[in-house]
């Protein structure tokens, strides 16, 4: 189990955009990890309501159970590495083998038995160092979309930001808000795309 504090800045991009950083920074599709994201919430989305997010993710052949919750300054995620037979049991509502990311449930009075899939997104994802932090080229698709966003995960708040912004400046790419990869399938869902 690990529990680390995850501060990081996003940025919605178009396609032509994320094609321009790749090439800017000789990228090629060895690059590119896949990773495959399945969310949970209850029915009536107690996770959703308490600014929370529950994940299993599958990259390469290991899996991982991650608990996003609100810190000070970005979010802290408890996560528990699994096996496949943990993963796909979370995934089909048979049991929940993830010590820690339970515990932490149950302090938002949520229990494994109330959780269900609400989705599964799929991520192509490059990460490089940049400066003071890493930073993250995303090509999300879900719900019948796609979508491309970039993301600079840092240690220091303030000195990330001016980094980010700086990056953005520096690359003309213009300021736009991204929300969670979860909220953006959330959105798609509802309206049916």
């Amino acid at each position: 189990m690990t529990k680390e504090l995850e501060i990081e800045f996003k940025n919605m991009l178009t396609r032509e955009e994320y094609k321009r950083l790749l090439t800017h920074f000789h990228l090629a599709a060895d690059d590119v990890k896949t990773q495959e994201n399945y969310y949970f919430d209850t029915a009536d989305f107690k996770l959703k309501e308490a600014k929370s997010a529950l994940r299993i993710r599958k990259k390469l052949e290991s899996f991982e159970c991650t608990l996003k919750i609100p810190a000070p300054e970005g979010n802290f995620e408890i996560t528990d590495p699994l096996n496949a037979l943990q993963a796909e049991a979370i995934i089909s509502g048979q049991s929940f083998e993830a010590a820690e990311v339970y515990a932490a449930l149950q302090k938002l009075q949520v229990e494994p038995s109330q959780l269900i899939m609400i989705g599964k997104l799929m991520t192509h994802r490059i990460e490089l160092g940049y400066k003071d932090g890493l930073l993250v080229l995303d090509h999300s698709e879900y719900q019948n979309t796609a979508d491309y966003e970039v993301e600079f995960e840092v240690q220091d708040a303030k000195l990330g930001q001016q980094q980010f912004l700086e990056f953005l400046q520096l690359q003309k790419i213009p300021v736009r808000p991204a929300d969670k990869k979860i909220a953006r399938f959330m959105k798609a869902a509802k309206s049916g795309i």
